[in-house]
């Protein structure tokens, strides 16, 4: 039964309140004022005095318009009549397409029983060397990408999103600009993606209650579909955005701030959207990629830091590259033993011979004399950088391991690269091999 009240208690900014019983924490609940009707949602319960959040702010919102709560949390259509459309964080069509509302499902439910997950033990090719060949990106597995400002991280997710190996793909906007949000539309449009794509946009100008629950409805969507037997990726950005929501909701409710103002539960809000990613046994899996901006570069800010302890390793994007140090997927060796017989040591040769030219370069910027081992360290690293590490390359992990042997063979011999002989006899590249016998 509907409770209805017509007596607001308090009005400050988008945050309201009213004395009413039974009423749950996170139910909704409609606001008439003389601006219509708005949603609202319950964020926090003293006695018998509720604290709503006004999704569409308080303005226009009068001590005495009504206020009815309809029994029941935020809910999200399912169907795959949700395929190819665009919704706002609170789930309305953004499109111009037609409202839905058949089969609603609750948002924000618990993270999957333990007991039903399995070890992760596919890998997600995504044709950009960096992931596939490097830190591997595993099946239900959950990674932030770890950027600063003006960084080209949405185009990274815009780009998996339209390569990536996977069923389907469920896109969540989290404080976007309009002009990020409308180039996410264009590229998945124009790559083809958007008939496997579902969007669910939050723009820096909707209100800031829709921002909490971009990520909540993108993942109960996404756990609906992997239980039918979809492989879905869910890709979110910006995680620093939705902290910063809640940080903002928090001051209203004058809770009490921790590190640099964001609510003491940041760490378990975050957990509680991460953990979702997962692989069901005998059905689908989740997959979760997170962009999460540095304010000022600094990792130990407490978004980043949290996630870090949340994730199963991460991405760091810089100068417009995946940086090969720091960026980590931990769950790669449970899939890069059964791609192909080369390349984990192939994987480890470059990296480690790559590493050795970064120190070579330092030598070289301090004025020291060059050896030929040093010339062919420089060599190796800008070829490295071209060949792997520009976003731009676009190829399978088969050809990206072939490319690696070819960038190694261009400035080592065989010996020097560390890799066993047997992998050498089979991989080395044929037009390199008379001279590696000389």
């Amino acid at each position: 039964m509907q409770k209805v009240y017509s007596k607001i208690e308090s009005i400050a900014g988008n945050v309201i309140s009213v004395r009413a019983e039974g009423v749950r924490y996170g139910e909704l609940a409609t606001v008439q004022s003389k601006y219509g009707t708005s949603l609202a949602e319950v964020i926090r319960l003293s006695n018998d005095l509720v604290s709503l959040q006004v999704y569409s702010g308080g303005r226009g919102v009068s001590t005495g318009d009504e206020v009815r709560f309809l029994g029941h949390p935020m809910q999200i259509s399912f169907s795959e009549n949700l395929l190819g459309r665009i919704f706002t964080g609170s789930g309305e069509p953004r499109d111009g397409g037609p409202a839905l509302h058949e089969n609603l499902i609750e948002i924000g439910g618990p993270s999957v029983n333990p007991a039903k997950r399995i070890i992760p033990r596919n890998m997600i090719r995504t044709g950009i060397p960096m992931i596939d060949m490097f830190n591997t990106l595993v099946e239900s597995q959950k990674l932030p990408i770890f950027s600063v400002s003006g960084e080209p991280y949405n185009d990274l997710l815009a780009r998996i999103a339209l390569q990536a190996e996977v069923d389907m793909i469920i896109l969540g906007g989290i404080g976007l600009k309009h002009d990020d949000y409308l180039t996410f539309r264009e590229q998945l449009e124009n790559g083809g993606a958007m008939s496997r794509t579902i969007f669910f946009v939050h723009t820096a100008a909707d209100p800031v209650v829709e921002a909490l629950m971009v990520p909540d409805i993108s993942l109960a969507v996404a756990e609906r579909f992997a239980l039918q037997g979809k492989k879905v990726l869910v890709l979110l950005t910006d995680m620093t955005n939705f902290a910063d929501a809640m940080k903002e909701i928090a001051i209203t409710m004058e809770q009490v701030p921790s590190n640099r103002g964001y609510p003491g539960d940041l760490y378990s809000q975050l957990a509680s959207r991460y953990e979702k990613a997962v692989d069901f046994e005998g059905a689908g899996s989740i997959t979760v990629l997170g962009a999460t901006t540095m304010p000022g570069d600094d990792v130990t800010h407490p978004v980043p830091d949290n996630t870090g302890y949340i994730t199963e390793g991460q991405y760091y994007l810089r100068n417009g590259r995946i940086e090969p140090f720091g960026s980590l997927s931990r769950l790669k060796q449970l899939v890069n033993g059964d791609t192909r017989s080369d390349h984990r040591a192939v994987m480890d040769a470059m990296i480690r011979l790559y590493a050795a030219s970064k120190e070579t370069n330092e030598k070289k910027s301090m004025g020291f004399r060059m050896s030929e081992w040093d010339d062919k360290l420089l060599k190796y690293g800008e070829l490295f950088e071209a060949n792997m590490m520009d976003l731009s390359v676009n190829i399978s992990l088969e050809e990206a391991l072939d490319l690696g042997w070819k960038t190694l063979a261009e400035c080592f011999s065989p010996a020097e690269t560390g890799i066993s002989t047997a992998l050498v006899e089979q991989y080395w590249p044929k037009e390199f091999a008379a001279a590696a016998e000389k």
